[in-house]
């Protein structure tokens, strides 16, 4: 199996068995990933070398005013998209096998987790894994701390509250917080 089989058959959600060729696989390109990031967590790098080792780690270019702070985390890297002028800051995990998909103008906080993987419910089939992708629309704020489930799609210009645990969609230009995160109140946009 190469990359692109790979990536095909998690985009399209399939289910991907405990031990099959797509798990193995999975364990073979995390290794890359666990390299680039000990390479970009393992000491200082200016912002031109974050976005080199970044681009290596995504096999796609990122735009010249993409923006990090390590340490970040990733068990894959091939799956994440980033738009133009995206800023992530410093602790985030990003689980990627499912698609994470970032639009542009967006600011990710402290150790935000973005997961798109869930596990079997059975016991016998717990190591079977579920991808379904995170869609992040443009100039979304998501705060410190929280926490985006599998297939999830925050609308453009939203804000997810610090510590909030995303399990549905959020509509376009409202604030959710909370666990699991509801609608705090709407974002009043100022059209000049």
């Amino acid at each position: 199996m190469d990359i692109n089989n790979f990536m095909e058959q998690l985009n399209r959600g399939t289910v991907v068995e405990g031990g099959s060729e797509v798990h193995r696989m999975m364990h073979a390109i995390s290794q890359e990933a666990l390299k680039l990031t000990t390479e970009l967590n393992g000491g200082y790098h200016p912002p031109e070398e974050i976005r080199e080792i970044f681009s290596r780690l995504t096999g796609k270019p990122v735009d010249e005013n993409f923006g990090l702070f390590p340490p970040f985390s990733t068990d894959c890297g091939k799956n994440i998209h980033v738009g133009k002028n995206v800023f992530i800051n410093s602790g985030c995990c990003f689980q990627d096998q499912g698609g994470i998909f970032i639009g542009d103008g967006v600011l990710i906080g402290h150790n935000v987790v973005l997961a798109t993987l869930n596990h079997a419910v059975d016991p016998q089939k717990r190591s079977d894994m579920f991808p379904a992708p995170i869609r992040i629309g443009n100039n979304v704020w998501i705060g410190a701390q929280a926490t985006v489930l599998p297939g999830v799609t925050i609308d453009d210009g939203a804000i997810v509250a610090a510590g909030a645990v995303v399990t549905r969609d959020v509509p376009a230009n409202v604030i959710v917080g909370g666990v699991p995160a509801k609608i705090i109140k709407n974002i009043e946009i100022n059209q000049k």
